[in-house]
Order: C-alpha cells, then structure tokens, then sequence
C-alpha cells in the first residue's frame, strides 16, 4: 500500500537520504557564475522572496540552492528547492504553471517560456529566471536538459495523480492545506468537475483519520451512514451541496455534488477503490 506521510520524520530521513544538487554554471559551456552561491532554509527563505516565501513553505519547503549565472548580457537566476517529497514538489510546479501555455516533458512535469523556466523531479522543483527581457527559450531548454542530468528522483508523477477520473475533469493539484476550504482536512489532492469535486487527504494515521471523520460528521450535523472502505457517510451542506466522505486506512476522500443526476455514493466507491 502506497503511503505518503508529510510530516517531520519522513522529511528528516528524506534530507538524510539524499543531497541538494548545487546548481553550477558550468554545466552549460560559455556562462560564468555572477555573484555568489545561494543558501537558503525555511527561517529565512523570506530574506530572499520576501512576500512570496510563504507559498513554498505551505508545500513543505526544506532547502533551496542556487546560483546567477552570465553569458554576455544575459543572466539567469537558477534555484534548486527540496521539497521533502515528490507530491510537494509536483505540487508546487502545478501551483506555478501556466495553464495557458503548452507544458514540457522534464522530469514529473515542466513547462519552458521565453524568460522562465520549472520543472520537478522527485522531492526537487528548479526554476530558471531570464533577464532582459526577449525569447531565452534555447537557452533555457539547454540548462533544464543538464540540471535534470543533475538532479536523482522519480520522473512520473505521483501516484494519486492516476485515482481521479479523467472524464470530466477541468482540473487536479495537490492543495497544501484546507482542501475544499475545510480546516479539518489538511493536505491531499483536490480535482474540479463540471458537476463539483472531488478529493483525497492525508492522515498521518488511521485513528487520526478517524478522529476527523467523528469532527467532520459533527461539522455537517444531520449525516447518513453509507458503505464505502472502513466508514462513510453522506450529508448536505449549504457551500458544498451534497456530498459524500470515506475513510479508507487513513486516508479521507470524497465528492461533493453541485448538479443533480450525479451519484455521489457511487462515485466515492470508485475513488475509494482506487486509494492505495
């Protein structure tokens, strides 16, 4: 059975496992390092992104490396970041992709625009900064190729990526807290319907999974009991419409309904199948 922790222990023997690839500038032939090297940790990566540091600490953030780097008037800002794990990274490249622009098939996923590029591979997401302005597309195509040479991890995507229908589908992305806008469920994946939503979160525990389950059919009120996994239930909320949880093990997924014509307990069988 798949399980994916994200909590301090996993992360801590992850870090022990591996190292933070340093970008280096002569992994591409005719650029030269302009400045110093860049370290950064979760106390102070705000030194760094200032206001937008608290979007990679909601994914996990553990580390980041990077280095600038010059060929004749172009630079580059090229940063490594470990993620912990391989959903947080993937998670975070889908928070920072362009849904309006074609992606690129680097590592799990990556996308390349004339002055940006990211891409994430295993529990690390890189991304490659252009000045000036113009089209840096060969170029930045050049230095994804060899940081991925660089960089050791999975290259499909995370398996819970295949347990939401496609059919249907609008979209699907690991949210790093309060999925569907509920405090009690913490981080999973969330995909959009046309008819409403689908999710999965993680638990550390089957009890502590359970113990949600217990606040949730609290914070609904009037539930009915369904049979679906280890224990489910379905109810009506007022922003949510119908909707239908499972605990499976300790994992917490379900759908809610917004169009009528959509079975809600028969939609959660199948996703609950598929958890693994």
């Amino acid at each position: 059975m798949l399980k994916i922790v994200f909590g301090a222990a996993l992360a801590a023997g992850v870090l022990a496992a591996q190292t933070l690839p340093a970008p280096t500038c002569n992994l591409v032939p005719g650029w030269t390092q302009s400045g110093a090297a860049r370290t950064y940790e979760s106390d102070n990566l705000f030194e760094y992104m200032d206001g937008n540091a608290e979007g990679y600490l909601i994914y996990g953030f553990q580390k980041m490396q990077g280095v600038s780097c010059k060929k004749g008037e172009i630079t580059f800002v090229m940063d490594v970041s470990d993620m912990g794990d391989a959903d947080s990274a993937y998670g975070i490249f889908t928070a920072n992709f362009d849904s309006r622009q074609p992606g690129n098939k680097i590592g799990m996923g990556g996308q390349i625009q004339p002055r940006r590029a990211v891409f994430s591979k295993g529990q690390y997401y890189v991304e490659i900064g252009a000045n000036p302005e113009g089209d840096h597309t060969a170029a930045l195509t050049e230095w994804t190729a060899a940081l991925e040479k660089t960089i050791s991890g999975r290259t499909d995507v995370p398996p819970a990526m295949s347990w939401f229908p496609t059919e249907k589908r609008t979209g699907l992305r690991l949210v790093p807290e309060s999925a569907l806008g509920l405090r009690l469920l913490k981080r999973g994946y969330v995909a959009q319907y046309d008819f409403g939503k689908a999710f999965v979160v993680f638990e550390a525990s089957p009890e502590s999974a359970a113990a949600v389950m217990q606040k949730l059919k609290a914070r609904f009120g009037d539930t009915t009991p369904a049979t679906i996994a280890d224990e489910a239930f379905q109810a009506n909320d007022k922003y949510l419409g119908k909707l239908c949880f499972f605990r499976k093990g300790s994992y917490i997924g379900g759908y809610t309904i917004s169009q009528d014509g959509n079975d809600g307990v028969a939609l959660a069988t199948a996703l609950a199948d598929k958890v693994r």
